[in-house]
């Protein structure tokens, strides 16, 4: 898929669904959320940044960008599963003007292309520490600052890390997609004595058991993945211990878990190995070594503004904290933004 640069100019054409609306609703959609939402936000994002994750010189082109990054924005905002967002893509005109889709008949992102381009991301920032979805901020907010009457006078900071649940989502489907390759290498017997614990996990695909999850179950899962990880080794390790499935679910539960006596305790993303197993198809594949670095995690620190007699608040400044590890003790490289950004907006209260 090649790299194509859409349009930030989302007009509403005559034909489309804005203008099949009466009047009195036409006006609620122009001061909804959405539509603030599509001009302050999903029309301000930069594309160039995601050329990175694209070919060059040939596919066909890409789908807008500014269009995933915002459903991707709206899914984390709103709790929804990837299945949910679609659901409103489909059939709430308001999440579609949100999204700059401006007709029934036009083309969307589907799954599969939108948990790619998660998934392209999350390798991006792997590979070179540099979180594109950070650059979505990189935006001034001095114009909006002044439009709204935004006082920058009193600010607040807080922290979060940072793409962390995209990873979390790439993580979770290798967990899914390991235990499914270990299903179909036990026998007939075995298959009906532990059909209980594999079969919310075997009835479909790593992806679209993913897809179903909101951003609030993932950590949930993660925990119970572990457990379930835990009692299949002990159980199944005397007879499939030579299978090449069972030893990749072995080393998966290396890299994702430890024991902590009975307990099962979840690996923090800066704590996984450099060489934990990326994907069962290619074992050999791990992450890559960047000037003698291996960069696991990212926690950014957010400056807003606070003043209480603010109607909405906005982002003013984002300071980045990448986790580097190499064969010296950790140590945190700082680098800041000085321009204003702009992110969204929230009620002061």
């Amino acid at each position: 898929m090649s790299f194509r640069e859409s349009s930030p100019d989302m007009q509403m054409p005559l034909t489309g669904y804005y203008y099949q609306l009466p009047d009195h609703k036409r006006k609620k959609m122009d001061e909804s959320k959405e539509a603030a939402f599509l001009r302050d936000v999903v029309a301000r994002i930069s594309e160039e940044p995601f050329r990175a994750l694209f070919c060059q010189d040939n596919g066909a082109p890409n789908t807008p960008v500014r269009q995933m990054v915002g459903g991707y924005i709206l899914m984390h905002y709103k709790n929804w599963s990837t299945r949910e967002l679609f659901e409103q893509i489909d059939f709430n005109l308001l999440t579609m003007r949100a999204l700059g889709i401006v007709d029934y008949e036009e083309p969307v992102f589907c799954r599969a292309t939108f948990f790619h381009f998660l998934g392209r991301l999350a390798g991006h920032y792997v590979e070179t520490g540099e979180n594109l979805l950070e650059q979505v901020l990189d935006h001034p907010t001095a114009r909006q600052m002044k439009e709204l009457g935004i006082k920058g006078d009193i600010q607040r900071t807080d922290s979060f890390q940072a793409i962390s649940n995209i990873v979390s989502y790439s993580r979770l489907r290798l967990l899914v997609e390991v235990l499914i390759r270990l299903w179909k290498v036990l026998t007939q017997c075995d298959k009906q004595q532990f059909a209980g614990i594999f079969e919310p996990y075997v009835r479909e695909d790593a992806g679209h058991y993913v897809h179903k999850l909101r951003q609030s179950d993932v950590s949930g899962e993660l925990e119970e993945l572990g457990r379930i990880y835990v009692k299949l080794h002990d159980a199944l390790k005397d007879d499939y211990a030579d299978t090449e499935a069972f030893q990749l679910f072995e080393r998966t539960l290396s890299d994702q878990f430890v024991r902590a006596g009975k307990r099962i305790k979840v690996r923090e993303a800066k704590d996984i190995p450099s060489d934990s197993l990326q994907s069962p198809d290619d074992p050999e594949a791990t992450y890559r070594n960047k000037n003698g670095k291996k960069s696991r995690g990212q926690v950014v620190s957010v400056t807003e503004t606070a003043n209480p007699e603010n109607k909405v608040n906005l982002l003013t400044d984002v300071a980045v904290a990448l986790t580097c590890f190499s064969h010296k003790p950790p140590v945190v490289q700082m680098r800041e933004r000085q321009a204003p950004l702009y992110s969204y907006t929230r009620s002061a209260a």
